[in-house]
């Protein structure tokens, strides 16, 4: 493994750019590829797909960006080669590319048009990248050496062909039992784009890690420094790393029942639940990355664009307008919120508008994550000197969602109740999220 200073000299301002992307929050994740085009292929089924299948005569990313930009996401990812090894470029490293298709006559480069709308439209650009390969246009795993060197090639075409990429995205299922060079790897990313910000192997790099699970939420609990993670779902126990880490979270999970265009409608998740995972992921300090598989033409089923707008505008309808209290105030370890109308004798009006039922807080994580333990109280109308413990939660991080029944509360005391050291609190805010 590289040292911490090994690292820091290749990736400029790691911890800042593991910030940033905390406040990134949600995402939209595009598989597409040769299996959009071989319905009912699952991973690892070794069923051989012709490249001459791939041909999306009406490919529109600015529909899949555009669409992605109005529900609220604010970076995309592209699967530009998966486990089948098809890449969406034309590489010179393999014939196994849009090179080899009829679309545009060999001609056509998916990930060109995937970054120029994520610019147009204002999207950090993610691109995919699965070092895993099978079927019978794969390259052997067993010469590690000419595998690296196939590896760093393509990489090296999508880190220097297509401008400034914000975030490279290496999925950990399949690389079980390849020894990868990693010092060799992570300096020639490091050397092509030292800004560029990686979800892989903690071993690796200091970027970003897997939750654990693919169901879009993360524990209430969630620290940002571990000792350990998930690698992938072919692991059967945690990756103990050599040393503690700050690794900020993602939380991945299908719109559909699989990860590539599903042509099945019955399997579309509902505004509910993708908003509940929206809340169980950025909620609890994770960002959230919600896919969509294009069809064989190259677009979004129209279904699957009308979910995503509906969940956009939960999210916006819910969290973008705040209850009327006043800023906070500390005193000491505890955080004041006061309604702005409490004094009111209209606020005593049963009324929608002064109820609220959830608390966001943010901590500053300039330098580390310290809140341990913390509880949130309500002062209710009938009980002006008293109070009631509405919640009780461990971590804070970048955002936590605390939610509970709907109260008309004059007065919130959020207690710090834990801490590993200094700490400060940089928003809190009350809502009423129907």
């Amino acid at each position: 493994m590289l040292n911490k200073y090994e690292i820091g000299a290749i990736f400029m301002n790691s911890y800042k750019k593991q910030i940033d992307f905390l406040d990134w929050e949600y995402g939209m994740f595009f598989h597409f590829g040769i299996r959009t085009f071989y319905p009912g292929h699952r991973d690892w089924d070794g069923q051989d797909m012709e490249p001459d299948k791939f041909n999306p005569t009406e490919l529109d990313c600015e529909q899949w960006i555009s669409t992605a930009k109005a529900a609220g996401a604010t970076y995309a990812i592209l699967t530009t080669k998966h486990h089948d090894g098809f890449a969406l470029w034309p590489s010179k490293y393999s014939n196994y590319s849009v090179a080899n298709t009829p679309w545009k006559d060999g001609k056509g480069d998916v990930v060109r048009e995937f970054v120029n709308a994520c610019r147009k439209y204002g999207l950090k650009v993610g691109l995919y990248y699965s070092p895993a390969q099978w079927g019978k246009y794969s390259i052997s795993f067993k010469d590690d050496k000419n595998y690296d060197d196939y590896f760093i090639n393509q990489i090296g075409e999508l880190l220097t062909g297509y401008g400034k990429i914000d975030y490279l995205w290496f999925d950990g299922c399949g690389s079980e039992g390849h020894e990868y060079d990693k010092k060799r790897i992570v300096k020639a990313i490091g050397e092509m784009q030292p800004d560029i910000l990686t979800f892989c192997d903690p071993e690796w790099t200091p970027g970003v890690r897997w939750i654990g699970n693919e169901d879009g939420y993360a524990s209430l609990n969630n620290p940002l420094v571990v000792s350990s993670t998930d690698f992938s779902e072919l692991a059967t126990e945690e990756q103990k790393l050599s040393q503690a880490t700050f690794l900020p979270a993602e939380c991945d999970c299908k719109l559909r029942d699989t990860w590539f265009c599903d042509r099945n409608e019955d399997t579309i998740k509902s505004v509910e639940e993708l908003f509940g995972m929206y809340e169980m992921s950025v909620g609890h300090g994770s960002n959230f990355l919600i896919n969509i598989g294009p069809d064989s033409r190259g677009l979004l089923a129209e279904a699957d664009v009308n979910r995503i707008s509906e969940l956009g505008k939960r999210i916006k309808d819910s969290y973008t307008k705040p209850a009327d209290f006043a800023e906070p105030v500390k005193n000491g370890d505890t955080y004041t919120l006061v309604h702005n109308k409490a004094n009111d004798p209209d606020w005593k009006i049963p009324a929608e508008e002064n109820l609220s039922n959830c608390i966001v807080i943010k901590e500053d994580l300039t330098n580390g994550q310290s809140v341990e333990s913390f509880s949130i109280y309500g002062y209710l109308p009938a009980y002006k000197h008293k109070k009631i413990l509405l919640f009780e939660g461990k971590t804070i991080g970048h955002k936590v969602i605390c939610k509970f029944s709907p109260l008309r509360c004059s007065k919130y005391e959020i207690a710090v109740t834990g801490h590993s050291g200094d700490y400060k609190i940089k928003d809190i805010k009350a809502f009423y999220v129907k």
